[in-house]
């Protein structure tokens, strides 16, 4: 089991930093460093819960590397202090700079273990007390106020996009499925948002079905294009998973997003300018994404900005298709029937379909057995083959631009694969093909 809390501990006398981490790292995780300038290196790579420093270092002492790390991380770092010297005025400007504890060497273990359990005890109180102060608690993500003073800091020195994010038809489900499956949904969406961003990148709630993110040092519509995309295709999965296959509520994510500094240098006006073109979105279909665009860039852009035509066809476009055949729920695969239907009645394309029958025979799993025939059915078949489940233990196959001879090849490529699989053996199975008219 990992333990608890990471302690830095700092001190240039290698017997001393030997010794202290033998103490402490009876009960915590410890990391060493033997100067200032190291100090402040493994504190950026580890940041640690406490700090536990010699004062007396040449170079950076204690009290210089508590302010260097203060400045540079820009919050208070949990600090305590240790020397030899007796001096009272030292502890007392220990105090005053913020440190939350001192202690003289040579300590006993016991005390050091004990003094430095009270302190982490206090931060992890301060910092419960923060999380609970700064974050939405539903969804964990940042809270309303938050999100605002952390981006508004972050935009004045960073680059990247702020997107606002709506959730589309959202109040369809607390009306048709109740206010917990709507719980439910916020929560998934919110999960699929900070898998959607960096660890480094801020992500919040701003109320209802608004969210809001930034994303450093992105400036790339196509990143944009590609989030907004994978964003709404897991929100159908999940809406699909929590509500059932059958759920026919239009849920989307619509995506306003300005860019810093070419639009503001803080959060009010990146936030204004995103909320226009989030607005522009909700306007024209939904589902999408807009970046703002002041008269300057619309010029320098015109003839380059995706229209809403290609923007539709991104967010409808198959993401990582894969290989072999679309596999389709009965009620999507009757849609493509009539649709080639009409092909062919137009067009007289060569067209067929195909019904395979599998007889079960033995004690073996009937669902699991027609899995495995139509996994084995997806895999030899083509990208631009369509087929679905019919019935209890029958597969409708859509072939297309196919022969009498193509039709023979793949049913026996079918078969040969089949004949591989082990549940095959208590199977029997036939087919009967047609032409689409």
């Amino acid at each position: 089991m990992s333990k608890k809390h990471k302690i830095l501990i700092v001190d240039d006398e290698k017997i001393s930093l030997r010794m202290t981490d033998h103490i402490l790292s009876s009960e915590h995780e410890t990391i060493c460093a033997s100067s200032g300038k190291e100090a402040i290196e493994i504190f950026k790579s580890e940041m640690p819960d406490l700090v536990l420093s010699d004062l007396r270092m040449p170079e950076i002492d204690g009290f210089e590397l508590q302010k260097k790390l203060q400045d540079e991380i820009g919050a208070r770092v949990p600090f305590m202090f240790m020397t030899a010297d007796k001096k009272d005025e030292t502890e007392s400007k220990s105090f005053s700079i913020g440190a939350l504890d001192y202690i003289r060497k040579p300590f006993r273990a016991d005390v050091l273990l004990r003094r430095v359990a009270n302190i982490l005890f206090t931060v992890d109180q301060i910092n419960g007390l923060k999380k609970a102060a700064v974050t939405d608690p539903m969804t964990g993500l940042l809270n309303k106020v938050s999100s605002q003073e952390e981006i508004d800091i972050l935009v004045k020195n960073t680059s990247g996009a702020l997107m606002m994010i709506d959730l589309d038809s959202f109040k369809p489900v607390n009306d048709i499925y109740g206010h917990e499956m709507g719980d439910k949904v916020l929560i998934r969406f919110s999960e699929i948002i900070r898998s959607a961003i960096r660890s480094t990148d801020l992500a919040g709630r701003m109320g209802g079905d608004e969210f809001i993110v930034f994303c450093k040092n992105i400036s790339d519509e196509n990143v944009i294009a590609e989030k907004t995309r994978w964003i709404n295709e897991q929100l159908l999965i999940s809406a699909k998973a929590l509500m059932g296959q059958d759920m026919t509520i239009p849920l989307g994510a619509s995506i306003g997003c300005s860019f810093a500094p070419e639009d503001g240098k803080d959060f009010l006006t990146l936030f204004k300018k995103a909320d226009k073109a989030l607005y522009d979105v909700k306007q024209n279909g939904k589902h999408g994404f807009k970046i703002y665009m002041d008269e300057k860039r619309r010029a320098e852009n015109e003839g380059n900005e995706m229209t809403a035509l290609s923007t539709a066809m991104m967010l409808m476009g198959e993401r990582s298709p894969g290989k072999g055949a679309l596999v389709l729920p009965d009620d999507q695969y009757k849609i493509i029937y009539r649709f080639l239907s009409r092909v062919v009645t137009n067009y007289q394309k060569n067209i067929h379909i195909l019904l395979f029958s599998v007889k079960i025979h033995g004690d073996i799993d009937h669902e699991k057995a027609m899995d495995d025939f139509v996994s084995v059915m997806k895999n030899s078949l083509r990208q631009s083959d369509v087929l679905t489940r019919y019935g209890k233990n029958q597969v409708l196959l859509i072939l297309l631009k196919a022969t009498s001879i193509d039709i023979e090849v793949v049913t026996e490529r079918i078969m040969m694969n089949w004949d591989a699989v082990g549940a095959s053996e208590h199977c029997t199975v036939s087919y009967e093909a047609d032409s689409l008219k």
